[in-house]
């Protein structure tokens, strides 16, 4: 049994891990986050897992399948490994409350703001959230990594100037803002 003394890097897909292209599944339409790979790789050599989670509504709607979001993510993996880095993880919830269509459509606490990806990585990989991180681009994600009872927020915004806190947690305008304000900058 793995230790519960592991803290996780949480990212939201869309808009942090790449960016945010509405329904993304094709590799041609993929790009990078600046600065991702050294998060990650930063991170990672902390001992941090790090984590996916993403709702991925898409699949729901049926605008693309789940192969064909096996294969993103896949080819995702592949190259974060080619940089150095790792993505330990990858959690996602297909569902919609109203949107999706047949067994998809239904409320479900792995959609975020729901805590349900959150805590069952937590299971699955020994994590303790309340040593953790989470960075995502919505408030929604905020808002779900609050809810598994995470303590370090960040919303990745490219259009913010400065580091900004917002109640319990910060705007950042890059990926390595939140490496330098946790970790304390560079490579250990």
């Amino acid at each position: 049994m793995m230790s519960q003394n592991r803290p996780g890097l949480f990212l939201d897909r869309d808009g942090v891990i790449v960016a945010d292209v509405e329904f993304l599944h094709l590799i041609k339409d993929t790009r990078f986050m600046p600065g991702l790979f050294e998060l990650t790789r930063d991170f990672a050599a902390r001992g941090y897992a790090v984590v996916m989670a993403t709702n991925q509504s898409g699949i729901g709607r049926g605008l693309y399948d789940e192969a064909a979001f096996t294969r993103l993510t896949d080819w995702m993996r592949a190259e974060i490994g080619k940089n150095g880095s790792t993505l330990d993880a990858v959690y996602y919830a297909p569902t919609h409350p109203t949107e999706a269509k047949g067994r998809f459509r239904r409320e479900s606490d792995w959609r975020k703001p729901g805590p349900g990806m959150f805590r069952r990585a937590a299971r699955d990989l020994g994590l303790d959230l309340a040593r953790s991180v989470s960075i995502g681009n919505e408030q929604r994600d905020i808002d779900a990594s609050r809810n598994a009872g995470i303590p370090n927020l960040f919303r990745l915004d490219p259009k913010a100037s400065a580091v900004e806190a917002r109640g319990d947690f910060r705007v950042v305008p890059t990926l390595l803002d939140v490496r330098n304000i946790i970790l304390g900058g560079g490579t250990p």
